[in-house]
């Protein structure tokens, strides 16, 4: 953090504008969550100046994708995202993940704080998206820290200092943390938001073709898209399904 005033001559040394430091040392589920969360631990150290009252503690969470290798098949998923890998070059960008507010309490040397991060499922989310496309290695992280700073400002005086946005921390965490994370609260089966409409189509051809679940449905669907499935000679090779009035809202299915 750079201070924004000089020391005045003579000052106090506890006076003078706390300067810190940040460092990412770990990362692990945040237990008994509503939602997958992660938590990741914050080491704070003053490296100058005197002793903190308060801190808030703002942080921008994103990924370096341009930090890690890509084998083929996973530059085939990330395709939708970034181009075909040729453009990588130019196309490649930081994903924004998140931004999150937390208060530090008072502290001399070093603190730790916990920052708690939500996974979201919703597979329209490019960072879902790059997530579930990549099933092993690390993803790397970049923590861009900023906020204000409390502390004694002398005779009984709270200042406040700014953090400068130069101030952050890299971290690589396991890929494989976020997918177990994710799978504990899905079930290993992601879920897909679809229109009323649509949802109800996919029932009706499920229900016309004996299916147990909309599930299989939609590996019917695929299979004969992909002509790995004769359709049946018991049935019509395109089923009427009947179209229901479009509606609003989006049911979510497995």
């Amino acid at each position: 953090m750079t201070a924004p005033h000089a020391k005045p001559a003579g000052a106090p040394s506890r006076h003078v504008i706390p300067a810190l430091s940040f460092e990412v040392t770990g990362a692990e589920p945040e237990r008994h969550a509503a939602v997958p969360t992660l938590r990741f631990d914050v080491e704070i150290t003053r490296t100058g100046g005197g002793p903190v009252r308060s801190v808030s503690l703002t942080t921008a969470i994103r990924i370096d994708v341009t930090r890690r290798h890509y084998d083929q098949r996973t530059r085939a998923a990330l395709a939708e995202l970034f181009g075909e890998p040729e453009r990588w070059a130019t196309t490649l960008r930081p994903l924004a993940w998140t931004r999150t507010t937390v208060v530090v309490p008072p502290f001399d040397g070093t603190t730790t704080v916990g920052l708690t991060v939500p996974c979201p499922c919703d597979a329209e989310l490019a960072v879902t998206k790059y997530l579930r496309a990549v099933p092993g290695g690390e993803v790397p992280l970049d923590f861009l820290f900023s906020g204000t700073v409390f502390f004694d400002g002398g005779q009984g005086r709270l200042r406040t200092a700014q953090i400068s946005w130069a101030e952050d921390a890299g971290y690589r965490l396991p890929a494989a943390l976020w997918h177990t994370l994710v799978d504990r609260y899905s079930g290993g089966s992601p879920w897909l938001r679809l229109s009323r409409e649509t949802h109800d189509r996919l029932d009706a051809y499920r229900t016309r073709w004996t299916l147990g679940t909309l599930d299989d449905a939609v590996g019917a669907l695929l299979d004969r898209a992909d002509g790995l499935r004769a359709p049946s000679p018991a049935a019509p090779a395109t089923p009427d399904i009947p179209r229901t009035p479009e509606t609003t809202g989006a049911p979510w299915t497995t």
